[in-house]
């Protein structure tokens, strides 16, 4: 640490752009060094930010003995080798989303994260934007009574995406690219989820681009108390207004209540009141008693939005990542475990792969299944 801050280094500077700019207005870290192998980049990002130094090398970032954590911010496929790298040189980490690609290198992972001794936090941003902590902490103080079912999305008309070279790898999915956010708000409140199945259509949106993956998706996920949510995703063809529907969102029915919360920056509530209002305030349920009303309320945070997004348009989500990354400094200065962890990371990514498996069986597949299969449990 330096002047009482953890000192953060970030290799991967195109979404790293915004975890430099959460460093440089936190009151718990200062800016280590930053690493790209795109030099050009890195140039880019020192003129942005007013930085004197960069580094092309990984190795070097990693041989800093001022660097306490390392923000992984790299292309998806690099990440076990990157995680890997930071834990054995002695650094915590935060990476961004989804931790891994696959299973094949979990449970070595994982080994490596507990003999190592330090904390690994994954950057799953959509926990961390305003309106969704909001309705997080109204479902905790007991607002919404007991949780039913759960209903989360992620729409966004992302044809554009399929036009990027990437999209033409091997291995492209809308599953890990997009969808990840709305499987991690269903894991949020059901950590447990035991069984997964779903459909998906290969829109001919997707198919003229000679691509055979699935762009509209619909899940059911059940955890062990028998609670389920609907996990849904549509890329490639047009969508709602966010006023209508917003991108990402997650859906909360309790037994005193309902939550919307998403990304239009509001979040609504309808609870259950027994305290008497004036009349012209009432809405009556059907058969309830004159004394049993629902009132429905809409929070917005527009006076938040220069915080959350700090760079042009709303690509960048810089106010989730600050959020984050304080989280992650609190965390580790209390002693305690930043969630979602590496554990929980890679449950997440043994949900989606018991997702892909239903697609393409047609039939629920269990988790638990897939984490034996590579020796996790």
């Amino acid at each position: 640490m330096k002047d009482n801050k953890f000192v953060l280094g970030v290799v991967g500077l195109g979404e790293g752009r915004s975890i430099i700019s959460a460093i440089l207005n936190s009151e718990y870290y200062t800016l280590g060094n930053i690493c790209d192998l795109n030099e050009e980049l890195c140039k880019l990002r020192c003129e942005e930010f007013h930085l004197e130094r960069y580094t092309t090398s990984y190795e070097e970032l990693l041989r800093d003995e001022a660097i306490d954590i390392i923000g992984i911010y790299t292309p998806d496929q690099f990440h076990a080798a990157h995680i890997r790298q930071a834990l054995l040189a002695g650094k915590h980490v935060i990476c961004t989303k989804p931790v891994l690609l696959g299973l094949t290198e979990a449970k070595e992972l994982l080994e490596c994260q507990q003999k190592s001794g330090k904390k690994v936090f994954i950057g799953q941003s959509t926990r961390f934007f305003e309106s969704v902590l909001q309705q997080r902490k109204s479902y905790e103080a007991g607002v919404l009574g007991e949780l039913v079912t759960l209903e989360t999305h992620y729409k966004s008309d992302s044809r554009w995406f399929l036009d990027r070279p990437w999209s033409k790898k091997a291995g492209f999915s809308w599953m890990y690219n997009f969808m990840i956010h709305a499987v991690d708000l269903a894991v949020w409140y059901l950590p447990d989820i035991e069984e997964v199945f779903g459909y998906g259509v290969v829109s001919s949106n997707t198919k003229e681009f000679g691509l055979n993956v699935e762009d509209t998706l619909t899940f059911l996920v059940k955890d062990k108390s028998g609670i389920y949510a609907t996990v849904e995703g549509a890329y490639a063809t047009p969508c709602l207004n966010k006023e209508i529907e917003f991108p990402i969102e997650c859906t909360i029915r309790g037994t005193k209540g309902i939550s919307r919360g998403g990304y239009n920056q509001l979040v609504m509530y309808q609870k259950s009141l027994k305290d008497s209002l004036p009349e012209d305030k009432k809405c009556y349920a059907l058969d309830a008693e004159p004394e049993e009303f629902f009132e429905d309320k809409t929070y917005r945070y527009d006076d938040k939005h220069p915080y959350y997004f700090r760079f042009e348009g709303e690509t960048h989500h810089a106010g989730e990542y600050q959020n984050y990354i304080d989280y992650f400094a609190k965390a580790l200065l209390a002693g305690e475990t930043p969630l979602p962890d590496l554990k929980e990371g890679i449950h997440t990514i043994a949900i989606m792969e018991a997702m892909g498996r239903s697609l393409h069986t047609g039939a629920p597949v269990k988790v638990e299944r897939i984490l034996s299969e590579y020796g996790i449990i």
